[in-house]
């Protein structure tokens, strides 16, 4: 008996094929498969963007009524930004913050401050002006 099952299990094996089923061939790019996937994705996204078309004019009227008022706070809030830019001059010139125990958060300035205001003093500690 078990001389017998190679050969039986071969012959099945080779006769799996003669079963199979057929397969058509794929569909190439001028062909009908593609355009009607290409279709379907056109309408998928008409479909969407006809949806989407409701928010997008309401966020479009939304920016409308917002712009002034992101205008205005430009104006206001810029010079003092620029003001303060200027003071922190580059953040390279500073430690990583650190926390106290307390809370507080310390962020140590690693270069000394320059300003050309102030009176450097001469090499006998006297100060022109």
């Amino acid at each position: 008996m078990r001389r017998a099952l190679p050969p039986l299990l071969a012959a099945a094996l080779a006769a799996a094929p003669a079963f199979a089923q057929e397969t058509t061939p794929t569909p190439t790019p001028g062909e009908d498969g593609f355009s009607l996937i290409e279709e379907g994705a056109k309408l998928v996204l008409r479909g969407l963007l006809s949806e989407m078309q409701p928010a997008l004019d309401d966020m479009d009227q939304a920016m409308d009524q917002i712009g002034p008022a992101l205008e205005a706070f430009g104006a206001e809030v810029g010079p003092k930004l620029r003001q303060f830019i200027a003071l922190i001059d580059d953040f390279s010139n500073y430690d990583a913050p650190v926390m106290l125990p307390n809370g507080d958060i310390l962020i140590r300035r690693n270069a000394p401050l320059v300003t050309p205001t102030e009176p450097i003093p001469g090499p006998n500690g006297e100060i022109e002006l």
